[in-house]
């Protein structure tokens, strides 16, 4: 599942976009509210999350397969 962006909290400032390894975040310019573009590429890393210098703009939606390795 990609991760949600809160658009009232978000500044556009593109960083989720430049630190994402997997390119969800596809043609994304700076200054442009961030387009989840390929979702199924998110891999729940949380890079977008951890460089976001908001904090709780972004929020991971972790898959129930994932859940369910970590109980």
């Amino acid at each position: 599942m990609p991760p949600v962006i809160n658009k009232e909290k978000c500044k556009a400032c593109g960083i989720c976009a430049d630190v994402c390894p997997m390119d969800v975040f596809f043609g994304t310019k700076k200054g442009e509210f961030p387009v989840i573009t390929y979702p199924e590429e998110c891999w729940h890393e949380g890079a977008c999350v951890q460089e976001c210098p908001i904090e709780g703009v972004i929020k991971l939606r972790i898959p129930l397969q994932m859940m369910i390795c970590y109980k």
